[in-house]
């Protein structure tokens, strides 16, 4: 029997099937040792064959790494869809397993236990105790009821107790494999009986099948729609996948999943070590959790029988991996969900356009929850026009309003949670007398200002331009970056208001592990009165007596060199602002800009979801940009400049060739990367515009492509519209 092996080696010259003579035993979907030129290496068995497709002689499978395949057939079958995606075998397969999996098996920690000798008569044995053996006694009567850790055990009663029962043959030791449990917030186990909305909801989804998108307001109940959907799935002996976008949001819906489901809910994100993730990955695989929470990667979860995935804010950015390697969690998802017959739910209070557009479309089945649960209702949003602050001579980061309405919330015993984005930031030049932000001409993006050559550059085209002292509109001369920090707005927020208590939570104060966990607990106990943060506090919170969100800076998001940026800027703001006012007390957001009279604002304050919809994907289809084109990005990194760069032109060429012949193929660009650098490496582009028809025909050659120019010192990535043209 032939065995079809990828190695180990995260490289395209070496992405491709090896065959080796296969021992007795082996399975697809197993890790084996192999020889491997000079070396010894591992690798994943992908399939059996009878003949090998190679006339050399063969080398043999040396040994098998574990008793059973690591690599479920489900995930042989991803890993040959994502590969079509463009991805190397090899970084697929090291998605489907924990890191520390890789040279070598994980280790199992292990614990001590005492246990009372089988066959004892506790009674009888207490008798022959001494009644001066105090310790001894009570230590005999806990165990008879069960076995508990040595180490709880000498806390309570000592060493010499232990030692002294043992010795007499009445208890004994024995190692227990334990699992690292990852922390979370403890929430009260609470089941409220649904709403007529969310039973709606769950009856429609118990009820179909395929992919639902639900759009529900802030506050309107879906995470008790998710649970109940799980809570059927696993009573119908099935599994369930629930993601979040951040990880700031795992603990505290850890602590309501494990309040409802126990111990069948395991946790996969980047931020546990990586023990915690081996055990938790090892319960998800063997059946003993039968719920995955957790981020984006928790979507490869080694779980069977999957009755149902849900993409908790499925807008989120953070579900699209931008770094090799580099995929799409929806589109995993829907493979998954395919694969196991399961029902997928995207969720959300602001769907990402491409998938309302789906649902309007009726690829997906539209699910929606207009109001929020109880008596709670949406906040009032205020504007605040910055500019006329400017005029009055404030020139700090905080409004005139604005510190009035913290201070009011503070005095009646409340809460105030101050945001700032800084996600994806890429400085932009603007005028703060009449809000003017210089664009692209060609591509309807904001220029990006470049201070190593003082100039102003679109990501898309590539258009450079010189930038600017003097507004061409009102002819103000102090124009000013669009960038302030989380620490600046800690700083001055602890300033004008002396007396509250401050929390900051950001990359910065969320390095330590754990932080995220003691920052939100400080803040739910009301050890703090402001929260101010990033985009990290933007989505998912829940806290009663927060009745405030000031939004220091609305216009970050909408000036980022992005077609999404009006996109974006609305989903931040409805998501911020619906962190106020979630129990019976009422909400504010105050919201700060230079640019009030945007369309995206106007839309913001009333939470006109559809509105804003209906303006953009009119905007969307004239100016061609996704979902009525696809833009893919073949990146080139090499050490060598000069070969970075001979890859992306070269791409450039071969398809402008094809260009000449097909008319599906709208516009191609070459250009340098905006970081020029990362990590030693040289970053050229190419940026090709596709009308949507032909993306099935089209993308397959573009990622061939690719493979073809990723080879020696060059490696090429391919992006369908990409996060970020960085």
């Amino acid at each position: 029997m032939i065995a079809e092996v990828i190695v180990d080696i995260s490289s395209s010259d070496v992405d491709k099937v090896y065959d080796y003579i296969a021992p007795e035993g082996v399975c697809p979907g197993h890790r084996v040792m192999v020889p491997f030129g000079r070396q010894r290496l591992e690798g994943i068995v992908l399939r059996l064959k009878e003949t090998p497709d190679t006339h050399h002689a063969l080398k043999a499978i040396e040994r098998i790494l574990d008793p059973e395949p690591i690599i479920l057939p489900e995930f042989l079958a991803l890993a040959e869809f994502m590969r079509k995606k463009n991805l190397r075998y090899i970084d697929c397969f090291r998605l489907f397993m924990p890191a520390r999996l890789r040279g070598g098996e994980i280790k199992e920690l292990k614990r001590n236990f005492i246990y009372v000798t089988e066959g004892l008569d506790i009674e009888t044995e207490l008798g022959r105790l001494s009644v001066r053996a105090t310790a001894q006694r009570a230590l005999l009567k806990e165990l008879s009821a069960g076995a508990v850790r040595e180490s709880e055990l000498i806390e309570r009663y000592s060493s010499q107790a232990i030692k002294a029962l043992s010795e007499k043959g009445l208890i004994y030791k024995k190692a227990v494999r334990s699992f690292r449990t990852p922390g979370g917030m403890n929430m009260a186990a609470e089941k409220p009986q649904p709403t007529p909305s969310q039973r709606q909801v769950i009856e429609a989804v118990e009820n179909g099948e395929g992919v639902f998108l639900l759009h529900g307001v802030t506050g309107s109940g879906k995470t008790e729609v998710y649970m109940s959907v799980i809570e059927s799935a696993l009573r119908n002996g099935k599994t369930a996948v629930m993601l979040v976008p951040e990880i700031s949001l795992t603990p505290q819906m850890l602590g309501l999943f494990r309040a409802r489901f126990g111990d069948g809910v395991a946790i996969l994100h980047s931020g546990l070590s990586d023990g915690e993730r081996s055990d938790e990955w090892t319960r998800l695989r063997s059946g003993e959790a039968q719920v995955a929470l957790g981020a984006r990667s928790a979507i490869f979860a080694p779980l069977r029988n999957i009755g149902v995935i849900i993409v908790d804010e499925e807008h989120d950015s953070s579900y699209i991996s931008d770094s090799n390697p580099r995929y799409f969690t929806s589109e995993v998802a829907e493979f998954r969900a395919k694969f196991n017959g399961a029902k997928l739910i995207l969720g959300s209070a602001t769907p990402s356009v491409e998938s309302y557009h789906k649902a309007v479309k009726g690829e997906y089945k539209l699910l929606e929850m207009p109001e929020r649960v109880g008596v709670a209702r949406l906040p009032v949003l205020e504007t605040v026009d910055m500019r006329e602050e400017i005029k009055s001579g404030n020139t700090g980061m905080f409004s005139a309003r604005l510190i009035r309405e913290v201070k009011a919330a503070l005095a009646d015993g409340n809460q105030a949670m101050l945001f700032l984005n800084r996600r994806g930031y890429a400085s932009f030049l603007r005028c703060r007398k009449c809000g003017y932000v210089p664009k692209c001409p060609d591509c309807d993006v904001s220029l990006t200002y470049h201070k190593e050559d003082n100039t102003l550059r679109c990501h898309y085209c590539g258009a450079k331009f010189k930038s600017i002292d003097v507004c061409p509109l009102c002819g103000y001369d102090d124009l000013k970056e669009g960038k302030t920090g989380t620490e600046k707005l800690e700083e001055e927020t602890k300033r004008l208001f002396p007396e509250a208590r401050v929390l900051r939570m950001d990359n910065d104060t969320t390095r330590r592990r754990d932080a995220y966990v003691d920052i939100l607990t400080k803040f739910r106990r009301r050890e703090a009165d402001i929260l101010v943060g990033t985009q990290m506090i933007a989505k998912g919170h829940d806290f009663k007596d927060v009745t405030l969100v000031g939004i220091i800076d609305a216009d970050i998001a909408l000036y980022y060199s992005d077609y999404r940026s009006a996109e974006r800027t609305f989903q931040l703001i409805t998501q911020v602002a619906g962190r106020a006012g979630r129990s019976e007390k009422e909400g504010k957001v105050v919201m700060q800009t230079y640019s009030p009279n945007h369309y995206v604002y106007k839309y913001a304050k009333s939470y006109d979801y559809k509105g804003f919809f209906r303006n953009e994907i009119r905007a969307r289809e004239l100016t061609k940009y996704p979902p009525f084109t696809k833009i893919i990005r073949l990146l080139s990194l090499s050490e060598n400049e000069n070969e970075a760069r001979h890859a992306a032109r070269s791409m450039a060429e071969e398809i402008v060739a094809i260009k000449r012949g097909e008319s599906r193929v709208l516009r191609v660009q070459v250009m340098q990367s905006a970081i020029k650098r990362i990590r030693a490496c040289y970053r050229y582009q190419v940026v090709v515009w596709i009308d949507s028809a032909g993306e099935e025909e089209i993308c397959p050659a573009l990622y061939e492509l690719g493979r073809k120019y990723s080879r020696g010192g060059v490696s090429v990535f391919a992006e369908v519209n990409p996060q970020q043209m960085l």
